[in-house]
């Protein structure tokens, strides 16, 4: 049986996975994963940090178009899919 923090981890990706198809806005995805209490604990303050930085930079370049913003939404997401693929590991060392 899956422990909080991965069902969250779950949660979390599947919430990246719809902002990508555009069914879920980045402030939505930005409440979800500000939500993720358990997931948080389990990874540490570092991992905290760093997910909520990418997470407010997210929620700024959603206000602006593609252009005028100082750093792509892709690269974003991208940054966002890595954290989650290292949170992944650090959860779930053996698979």
């Amino acid at each position: 049986m899956p422990s909080n923090a991965l069902v969250q981890w779950q949660a979390l990706q599947a919430g990246l996975t719809q902002l990508r198809s555009g069914a879920l806005g980045a402030h939505g995805l930005s409440a979800l994963a500000r939500t993720q209490d358990a997931l948080l604990e389990a990874l540490g303050p570092r991992y905290r940090e760093v997910l909520l930085q990418l997470l407010d930079r997210l929620e700024s370049s959603a206000l602006f178009s593609e252009e005028s913003c100082s750093f792509s939404q892709q690269g974003l997401l991208d940054n966002l899919q890595v954290w989650l693929d290292k949170a992944h590991s650090q959860l779930n060392p053996a698979g």
